[in-house]
């Protein structure tokens, strides 16, 4: 047994030693040199991709390597700092230089907008017409869960509560000076809506109003009230839940 071993240790010896460009562990294989039937994409059309692990399937959407790393191993680098739940909250920018190439980025994060928009549909977050606070969750949540900033929108609603466009308001800590109802009943106007659900995340993961955030809320109800336009409610979402200020009556 011990002779068996030091003759394959002595074999790995020479091997690594005369091929001087192809030194075992020091050359990257590219994923063609790979045999056919371990290459990631021939593994998930006979495996299917819960055989694969999480190198192999981020392989499998980046379609190549850069540079001196295959697919694989690049997959391998960047998963070594990110999990799949950090990549998710990447922009393209940040992606590209966690992946060094343009398209690899524009591969990840279109995956990752693929997995939200499924999320929604698999949560009925596509619905036309919003009947509860956690409806408007469930629209919003994939959208804001990882936001690091506060994320301010209006929902706009018509006459039978069936969505008619939503507006990115502002981006950053919410304030009543820094709001104008302007801002939020102008594209109410024009697509001449009969409500408005005001919708915003916390970055922190907790749902409870801040000052601001009340004083936000009254402000907007108020100017819809002289407007027409009905301030359904606004909707905090957090860490896997959501709070109503309707519900908490900040508004009737």
């Amino acid at each position: 047994m011990r002779t068996h071993c030091f003759i394959k240790q002595k074999i790995y010896e020479w091997l690594n030693n005369s091929c001087p460009r192809q030194r075992l562990g020091e050359r990257n294989m590219k994923i063609k040199e790979m045999p056919w039937y371990n290459q990631p994409w021939t593994r998930v059309a006979n495996d299917g991709v819960s055989a694969m692990n999480d190198a192999e399937l981020l392989a499998a959407v980046l379609g190549e390597g850069y540079g001196e790393e295959n697919a694989v191993d690049l997959s391998n680098r960047v998963l070594a700092s990110y999990n799949f739940s950090k990549l998710a909250t990447l922009s393209v920018p940040e992606l590209k230089r966690a992946f060094k190439k343009d398209i690899h980025a524009i591969r990840v994060a279109a995956m990752f907008e693929i997995v939200r928009r499924t999320n929604k549909l698999a949560k009925h977050g596509f619905s036309k017409k919003i009947e509860t606070a956690e409806d408007v969750y469930n629209h919003f949540v994939d959208e804001l869960k990882d936001k690091k900033k506060e994320y301010f929108y209006a929902l706009y609603l018509d006459t039978k509560n069936r969505i008619i466009e939503e507006e990115l308001v502002s981006v950053g800590i919410l304030d009543a000076s820094l709001i104008h109802p302007r801002e939020v009943f102008n594209p109410a106007i024009k697509a001449s809506s009969h409500a408005v659900i005001l919708v915003h995340n916390h970055p922190s993961g907790e749902c409870e109003p801040s000052v601001a955030d009340t004083e936000v809320t009254r402000m907007l109800y108020a100017a819809g009230e002289l407007l027409g336009i009905n301030v359904i409610d606004h909707i905090i979402i957090g860490n896997n839940t959501f709070l109503s200020m309707k519900e908490k009556g900040v508004i009737s």
